[in-house]
């Protein structure tokens, strides 16, 4: 295996940087292969297991991974169950929430992978870094929360039809006076903007910032293990790591709760009349 960088910023710049494929001039026109390809075969993976397992479900007593996914569909059920009020909620929300908790998971997960072991791997098709964890890159968490974003207007649309929605837009909240048109229309932009802001920069500032902490403190731990006088320093590394990533795993699923979450009570928003 060839030397890495040497410095720290070298070292994580080598692990985080994206594998692109540019598609014209300029840093905009490319396309981050690394988190396209790893989101796509995550999506497949966690998709066609639930479709495996329901295929072979049976009406008798469950086996454990039946039992699994019962469970999990039952979770998401109850959580939109509590939140979306405006009709069928099994035609699409509840699926579309459970794809999405699935989903944003198994992306979420695969902080938990090595990362030099991962370099080892993808070297040699990737020497500049391959980033495997999807939603550590603002492109992935921006297109998940730009989808429910125009699902949200779509169905916004569907309920009130488009003269209702853009009616909504220049007459509430603050009533239907032409003088009070203005001020409508910038509330209602800030918080159509503000939606996909937060909803993406939120997933994605903690997942990048948990990948930094871990190359820190492991780089630590391998930077005292090579100086005995720094024994100190490698303990306290190494039980700061295995705390960071015990912690690590809640936010991994808190994180995909909260996005499934957000997802839910936007597209139930879209179905409220002001």
């Amino acid at each position: 295996m060839a030397a890495g960088p040497q410095s720290p910023s070298e070292y994580i710049q080598h692990h985080l940087t994206f594998f692109q494929k540019p598609l014209g001039e300029g840093g905009f026109w490319s396309i981050n292969v690394d988190s396209v390809l790893t989101s796509i075969l995550l999506g497949v993976i966690g998709l066609g297991f639930l479709w495996w397992v329901v295929r072979g479900a049976t009406a008798g007593v469950p086996g454990r991974r039946q039992a699994f996914v019962e469970f999990l569909i039952g979770f998401v059920d109850d959580q939109v169950k509590g939140i979306f009020h405006h009709g069928d909620r099994n035609r699409f929300i509840a699926p579309l929430a459970l794809t999405v908790f699935v989903w944003v998971v198994l992306m979420n997960a695969m902080d938990f992978l090595p990362a030099d072991l991962v370099a080892l791997v993808t070297h040699s098709f990737a020497p500049h870094g391959f980033r495997v964890v999807p939603t550590a890159d603002v492109n992935t968490t921006f297109a998940l929360a730009l989808t429910v974003w125009l699902l949200m207007i779509g169905f916004s649309i569907a309920v009130k039809g488009a003269g209702g929605w853009v009616h909504e837009l220049f007459c509430a909240p603050f009533g239907k006076n032409p003088l009070l048109w203005l001020f409508n229309v910038l509330f209602n932009l800030v918080e159509y903007v503000s939606k996909p802001l937060s909803h993406s920069l939120r997933l994605f500032g903690n997942m990048y910032a948990g990948e930094i902490l871990f190359l820190l403190l492991w780089m630590w731990a391998a930077h005292s293990a090579l100086n005995s006088d720094y024994l100190a320093g490698w303990i306290t590394s190494v039980f700061l790591g295995v705390l960071w990533a015990i912690f690590h795993i809640l936010i991994v699923l808190l994180q995909a709760y909260i996005f499934m979450m957000l997802t839910v009570v936007y597209l139930s928003m879209a179905h409220e009349h002001h």
